[in-house]
């Protein structure tokens, strides 16, 4: 495991998307009355959330840090479900990891929630589409695919991040589509 103990403290966030291939019949039941096992997108939120506070268990040598704000946000598109997830905190490693392992583990929960009426959904398309924080700076994916750095390094190696907590700077805001829930 890499020692992260030299790096400052500061505000990062991670952004990931995944989507869900169903099929119409499936679109129709979460457009309308749900499938037969339950509230299939309220499930998959919650078992995101749960997921991206346990990418340590889950990913060897992903460092264990305080998550303060996931949310996870499903849309129901015409052949998919869509899911991004948006991870934030104040520590020393980014938060991409668990941005992903939200996604991939709603992605799973969708597919179980769905399996009796579509046995052939398909996960595709996971990847991480945004990173903010630390020393490598800030990127975005463009809708072409390709990352996009949008916050530079300065002469320092750094992209002017300081030391959060140790500045004074006030707690990371609330995730979009938090809802203000503690997750």
């Amino acid at each position: 495991m890499v020692d992260v103990t030299a790096k400052d403290v500061s505000v990062r966030t991670g952004r990931a998307s995944g989507r869900v291939r169903v099929s119409a019949r499936v679109v129709e039941l979460l457009r309308g009355a749900g499938v037969p096992k339950g509230d299939a997108l309220a499930t998959a939120r919650i078992a995101g959330i749960m997921a991206a506070k346990r990418t340590p268990d889950l990913v060897p040598l992903c460092h264990p840090i305080a998550i303060h704000g996931v949310a996870v946000d499903l849309a129901v598109e015409d052949d998919a479900v869509a899911i991004t997830a948006t991870v934030r905190t104040a520590d020393r490693t980014g938060v991409e990891m668990e941005a992903l392992t939200a996604v991939s583990v709603a992605a799973l929960t969708v597919v179980d929630m769905v399996k009796a009426v579509d046995p052939g959904a398909v996960i595709t398309d996971v990847r991480v589409e945004e990173k903010t924080g630390g020393v490598s700076g800030d990127w975005v994916r463009d809708a072409a695919g390709e990352v996009v750095r949008t916050a530079e390094e300065n002469d320092n190696g750094d992209n002017g991040d300081t030391d959060g907590a140790a500045a004074g700077e006030s707690p990371p805001a609330p995730v979009p589509g938090d809802g203000g829930q503690d997750s």
